[in-house]
Formats: C-alpha cells, structure tokens, sequence
C-alpha cells in the first residue's frame, strides 16, 4: 500500500512540475528553436509509429498511369513544392521556416509504402505545417499525388521543368482538367 501511495504522489509531483514548467513561459515555442534531442525523438517516433498504426485502414494503391502521374504532378506543383521543393527546386520561404524541417520527399518517397504516403497526404500531420489535404481532395485525386510521388526520385530537375512546360501550355490551351476537388 506505500508504494501505491508513494508512486501516486511522485506522479502528483510530476504533474505539479510539468503545470509550473508549462505556466512559466519557460519552453520556448519559437519555429526558429530547435527540438531538445530528446523531444526529437519523441515526436518522430510518436509520427512513425501513428502512421504505421493506421496504414491498414489504407487499401491498395490504384495502379499509376501517365494521367495520373500528370494529375498528381499537378497537385504537387501547385501545393507541396514550396515546403518540399523539387529536383531543380529550392524549398520556397515557407518551406525554409518551418520547424520540423519538411522532408525532401525525393530521398523519402523511394522508400515508403504508398499507403503510408496517402494517409499522410490525406490526413496531414498535427504540428508539423503538414495539412489534411483530404478536406479538399478527394482519395483519387489523394492516389494522383502518391503517383507522382513514386515517380518523384526519378524525375530530374529537366524532366520536372519539361513537365512544368507541359502543363502550362496545356493550361494555356483550355485543356485542363477537373481535379476533383
């Protein structure tokens, strides 16, 4: 029975530092601030084990085609370059400032499971600058983006701007699409 009570008030204890820690403006929230090691950690790990969590409740990829790696460029040109960057694209402003740094999806998406890369895309990721893209796209336009981002570690920075061309002068034509929004 000592030791319950003992082990109840180190945790009433913890708690009461924890609230002291939190109400003195002590931590500093600045994106410019780094993570202490230890919170690194902590949220990578909390990150990659909630998405493996969930990665079930994704089914199978669509099988990609060259429209849907077309729609999916589209997207990611438009929405994701400026945080990410591309081949051939520096990271925007934004993208610069923010903390955790965004990934360089390039390297990352060689080798993550498209489900994973859905999820993510679809549900975004809290604290992070990562938005929930599945309030404004629909799971095929959300597949589009996974396709594109397969594709993404081999396309070169020519290939990249070649497709920027493609698509303005499709834009400029009258020839774009419904992105299912």
């Amino acid at each position: 029975m000592k030791f319950i009570a003992g082990f109840i008030a180190a945790l009433a204890v913890l708690a009461a530092g924890g609230l002291i820690y939190i109400y003195s403006g002590t931590y500093n929230v600045a994106a410019s601030n780094p993570h202490s090691p230890i919170l690194g950690w902590v949220l990578v790990t909390a990150r990659d084990k909630s998405i493996a969590a969930r990665t079930d409740e994704v089914g199978p990829p669509p099988p990609p085609s060259p429209s849907s790696i077309k729609e999916g460029f589209e997207h990611f040109d438009e929405m994701c370059v400026a945080c990410h960057g591309a081949p051939g694209v520096e990271r925007g402003e934004v993208g610069k400032g923010l903390n955790p740094k965004p990934p360089d999806l390039v390297r990352l998406s060689k080798g993550i499971d498209p489900r994973q890369l859905f999820w993510v895309v679809k549900n975004g990721i809290r604290m992070t600058g990562m938005p929930s893209f599945g309030a404004t796209h629909n799971d095929h336009a959300i597949w589009n983006i996974v396709a594109f981002l397969k594709e993404l570690p081999a396309t070169t920075a020519q290939k990249y701007q070649d497709m920027k061309k493609e698509l303005a002068a499709s834009q400029s034509s009258g020839h774009e699409h419904d992105h299912n929004h």
